[in-house]
């Protein structure tokens, strides 16, 4: 089978983002061609499962799906209601479970709708097909059977997860369950490479080269992952390359395929943007938050929800702000919008007679429901800034996050955590444990034995909390106290000195203090863009040099471990320059909007086995405007720091007691 070669404007002169090509398929491509002949005008019914109501709920609003003469949307398992008159649209994963589900309904004297579009999210199996066909009663009943190859979130206009909230425990945790592993990575692959079917992209698939210390070593699956992934991705692409109409024949993108080793720092350190602020500190269910307005009629207060998403054009702007930037523009906004808006000015009372003309009342009508909606929109950033910078300030977050970026510089030491840890006894427990998770990042050798164990009592951490950072250091493998110039963590320095896990990177611009940490993925994407990514730590697999091609992906599994990624130190100062364009502040981020896209050179994907940051995503839409491509970031998850801790603690099989903690 093949996907239908849709005349969809996705694929037309027109550049769209990731996001937009992804929810035009769904509604285009699938939704509407299941308006044929006499059934344009008949309302539809729409089928699907818990992942693909996952993945249309990511791309499409409810508005979106009945525009396209959808009037019911049902789970597949549970029991519906005969609609004979109705047909219906089948958005499926192609298991057997489902495909018998769909044949008992559309079976028997009576099936349960008139017609079936059945649209599976990934490839399906001949056996499979080959059951649907061979119902005589079903087949004359299929307007359409067909293959999407659409089986992933689209969380961000450049960005997606595969939904593998598990692979960090299962890829990465003690308890070795080889099938259970590669099972994980299969579905990853495919997930992944239905990204490429979706856009008619065509990548060169480049991984981390499994590392070993020494010919001594032995390479573990772990080491393997991105080799493996790699290697299925690689396999659905060929597949497709001969089963999709229209898919290109030559590489049209670059697909860079990592795993959470390759920086432990980011999923922990505090990031000072609006967006990661968010997360962090509020207790959000998702982009979900909570937040009390008053009740009707001067009744008691309601709680109501909104999404902090897309649709939002202030949160558009200012996500990716730093906190108090995203603080002064939006006291800015409202001072202006108060003082041009006739409706505000009456409202609070600006008029100093306090008497009301006809005139000003027509205004005042004229412009309430512009008024009402957009101080509804203003009002609720405010209290979220409000509220984010009132756990800032109670918290001392300010002291702990300039000591974390000292860390991660060079400015500060194991000295200055204890002195810091000592002198804050009171701290909040959880941002004592991320302070210690970078010092294990940065000196994994200072958690062996009896000193892992005082600096964790210093802090009094909990036994789990020991468990978190134990792992966090092991998950690379063991540190050598005698060799601490190899290894993933270690770099090359003088034991007296204080090390750093960045490097100072001299013409930088300006920014706000607290923000001058930058992820490692950062600097690959730049040196992907630049192609000057060392092929022996990440070798292509599609790559016409003798070195790969035309050997198997698991030729290049015993590299030399990549060189440790440095980034670079910004200028700390609260008064960052209004005019400057980085790429990063939230004008910048809106002139490079989509519509802008036309002009880009190839995407860029990066693939993060085991979970991405918020700080992670950030840099991919600041690269986007700096490269001038479309940067998309792809992972399992994309995990805030409580989850990825929550992760940590799951890796190991069985609780470590603190004995354990002394090896």
């Amino acid at each position: 089978m093949s996907m239908s070669d849709s005349d969809s404007s996705s694929y037309a002169a027109d550049y769209k983002n990731f996001k937009q090509i992804s929810r035009e398929r769904l509604l285009h491509e699938m939704l509407r061609s299941a308006k044929t002949g006499d059934s344009k005008s008949t309302w539809k019914v729409l089928i699907m499962d818990k992942l693909t109501v996952k993945i249309m709920s990511h791309s499409c609003k409810m508005a979106d799906i009945t525009d396209e003469g959808v009037s019911l949307v049902e789970d597949i398992y549970k029991r519906r209601q005969p609609l004979p008159t109705m047909d219906a649209i089948y958005f499926i994963q192609p298991t057997r479970e489902n495909v018998i589900m769909f044949l008992s309904d559309m079976s028997g004297r009576k099936p349960l709708y008139r017609k079936a579009f059945v649209f599976f999210s990934s490839s399906i199996s001949k056996e499979l097909v080959m059951e649907i066909k061979k119902d005589a009663l079903v087949l004359p009943r299929i307007g359409a059977l067909r293959e999407m190859n659409l089986e992933y979130f689209a969380i961000d206009s450049q960005a997606f997860v595969t939904n593998n909230e598990r692979a960090f425990e299962e890829l990465f945790g003690d308890e070795e369950n080889h099938h259970k592993a590669v099972a994980t990575l299969n579905v990853m692959a495919m997930r992944i490479a239905t990204v490429f079917a979706s856009l008619r992209e065509f990548p060169t698939v480049r991984f981390r080269a499994a590392k070993s210390l020494d010919a001594t070593t032995m390479t573990t699956f772990r080491d393997l992952i991105p080799t493996k992934l790699a290697a299925g991705v690689w396999d659905c692409i060929t597949k497709y390359k001969k089963t999709i109409p229209n898919f290109p024949q030559t590489e049209t993108c670059e697909l860079l395929i990592i795993d959470r080793t390759i920086d432990q720092i980011a999923p922990v350190i505090h990031e000072w943007t609006y967006d990661a602020m968010c997360h962090d500190l509020l207790n959000m269910d998702g982009n979900k938050y909570v937040h009390e307005v008053p009740g009707k009629n001067g009744g008691l207060p309601e709680k109501k929800e909104v999404l902090l998403e897309d649709h939002d054009p202030i949160w558009l702007e200012l996500r990716h702000a730093h906190i108090a930037d995203a603080s002064e523009r939006l006291h800015e906004k409202m001072t202006n919008f108060v003082s041009k808006n006739k409706a505000a000015q009456i409202q609070h009372g600006s008029r100093g007679n306090g008497e009301i003309s006809t005139r000003d009342i027509q205004k005042m009508v004229q412009a309430l429901p512009q008024y009402s909606e957009q101080i509804d929109k203003l009002s609720l950033h405010v209290e979220i800034a409000g509220k984010i910078n009132r756990i800032i300030r109670e918290s001392g977050l300010r002291e702990i996050g300039q000591l974390e970026q000292n860390l991660v510089f060079g400015d500060a030491g194991v000295k200055d955590v204890i002195k810091f840890l000592t002198a804050n006894e009171d701290a909040i427990r959880e941002n004592k444990l991320r302070l210690l998770m970078i010092l294990a990042a940065i000196y994994p050798e200072k958690f062996e034995g009896e000193t892992g164990l005082n600096l964790m009592k210093v802090a009094r951490l909990t036994n789990e909390d020991m468990i978190a950072i134990n792992n966090l250091r092991m998950l690379v493998g063991q540190p050598e106290t005698k060799k601490t110039s190899t290894g993933a963590f270690a770099l090359k320095f003088d034991i007296k000195k204080k090390r750093a896990a960045r490097k100072d990177r001299a013409g930088e611009e300006e920014t706000w203090q607290l923000s001058r940490f930058y992820p490692i993925l950062e600097e690959l994407i730049e040196k992907v863009s630049k192609n000057e990514l060392s092929k022996e730590d990440y070798p292509c697999l599609n790559d016409p040099g003798p070195t790969i091609h035309g050997s198997s992906p698991y030729a290049q599994l015993h590299q030399n471990p990549p060189a440790h990624s440095m980034r670079s130190r910004r200028t700390p100062t609260w008064a960052r320059p209004r005019g400057s364009d980085d790429g990063y502040s939230s004008d910048s981020v809106l002139k490079h909007s989509s519509s802008d896209f036309k002009k880009m050179g190839q995407r860029i994907f990066i693939f993060i086995v085991g979970g991405a940051t918020r700080s992670e995503l950030r840099a991919c839409h600041k690269l986007t405007g700096k490269l001038r491509r479309e940067v998309i970031l792809g992972s399992t998850s994309l995990d805030d720091p409580a989850t990825f801790i929550t992760k940590l603690k799951l890796l190991t099989a069985q609780e470590l007691s603190l004995d354990d903690l002394l090896i």
